[in-house]
């Protein structure tokens, strides 16, 4: 079992920044693969970022590409999301996910979720 926590969302103008960090329970973090996901109103959840269990490899969905970063710390168990030149339409709720084995970019194949925290961008 991992329960995740996240943190660090808020209101922000877009071109500003922003760091979300997800914090994990339990003694195998690094087992997990690790992935960022969002869900604006009306829509459905997407990919955002992933991250393997050693955190050697990244991947990003088109639309953050050059402005999001992820990176994961697992001496404490938690997984970061940088985000930078934030836009409005990255304006959703975030949530990060874990898995076992490799990362997907497909929600149904993440094991357990966070609660999300919300991202508000203006224009």
């Amino acid at each position: 079992q991992v329960q995740l926590v996240e943190s660090g969302g808020g209101l922000v103008q877009a071109g500003g920044s922003l760091r979300l960090s997800c914090a994990a329970s339990g003694h195998t973090f690094s087992s997990y693969a690790m992935g960022w996901f969002r869900q604006a109103p009306g829509k459905e959840r997407e990919f955002v970022t992933a991250i393997t269990r050693s955190g050697g490899i990244t991947y990003y969905a088109n639309s953050v590409k050059g402005r999001f970063n992820i990176s994961r710390d697992n001496a404490k168990n938690t997984v970061y999301l940088q985000m930078n030149s934030l836009k409005p339409e990255d304006t959703a709720v975030y949530y990060c996910a874990a898995k076992n084995g490799y990362f997907r970019i497909d929600t149904s194949s993440y094991d357990y979720w966070g609660q999300g925290t919300q991202v508000t961008v203006s224009s």
